[in-house]
């Protein structure tokens, strides 16, 4: 299977459940080969302070659909919480222009990313990039009510599909944009750390045997079905939190 196609998890509405993309792999810049690893590669180099003690986190969002400021909050007081980062955690923004190829593959976001990504580790300093899109994945389907939010695809990049969740967010018995994006990104952010075993090895058994890379603990971020009702709908303004056995994995691999 191709890089893509094996290391790219999508969280999706309707039960938020998580698959691989079926997209083919990209070229690679040789110079950036650090930052186009397989998912998970770069699990304990995010969680410890042992090769990188800061993180720099690009924000690059379509003009128009940027994340909410409490988005962006709550994702650095998420990682702050988990991740030895003594030099800290920096999140830069900006904004560029549509690309105009909405809806999206994953092989179009990843070649959308060579052109926009500025930042790379450097000494002391791992790099990850958060592409917000104009719109949603191109295998979106209203007929089965299966809706992709996000994805992460290599081992420090993750797109969000702000269009999909700005939608979705305006639903009855929908939660706020705000809960929507925060609990996306934590999601795809916890799978570049490594869960569920990709990267971070499970130290107990609560993998899902029916979802690959995801937790069997009912209510944890990393569920596949995370049970609030019907998905994110009736789900309300609670954002899922990791659970014990979660937490306990990115403690054994360097993190808090």
């Amino acid at each position: 299977m191709h890089l893509l196609k094996t290391f790219s998890y999508l969280l999706f509405f309707s039960f938020i459940l998580v698959g691989c993309s079926d997209d083919d792999s990209v070229a690679i810049n040789a110079s950036q080969q650090e930052n186009k690893k397989p998912l998970g590669d770069s699990a304990n180099d995010l969680l410890s302070a042992t090769n990188y003690t800061g993180l720099h986190i690009e924000i690059v969002s379509v003009e128009g659909f940027e994340p909410t400021k409490e988005a962006i909050t709550g994702l650095q007081d998420f990682l702050q919480e988990r991740l030895f980062k003594p030099d800290g955690i920096t999140i830069t923004s900006r904004s560029v222009s549509s690309s105009g190829k909405a809806p999206f593959s994953i092989k179009e976001i990843a070649q959308i990313e060579n052109d926009t990504r500025t930042i790379f580790n450097e000494e002391g300093n791992i790099a990850v990039y958060i592409y917000f899109a104009d719109g949603g994945h191109e295998e979106d389907s209203d007929s089965d009510k299966t809706i992709t939010l996000g994805s992460a695809y290599f081992n420090t990049s993750i797109v969000i599909y702000e269009g999909t969740l700005r939608t979705l967010s305006n639903k009855p018995a929908s939660p706020s944009l705000i809960v929507a994006e925060t609990t996306t990104l934590h999601h795809e952010f916890a799978h570049l750390l490594g869960l569920v075993n990709i990267g971070t090895p499970d130290l107990s058994n609560h993998e899902d045997p029916d979802a690959k890379n995801h937790c069997n603990v009912t209510g944890c971020l990393m569920e596949a079905s995370i049970n609030f009702g019907s998905g994110m709908i009736g789900m309300g303004n609670e954002i899922p939190q990791l659970d014990p056995l979660c937490i306990a994995d990115l403690r054994g691999n360097g993190g808090r």
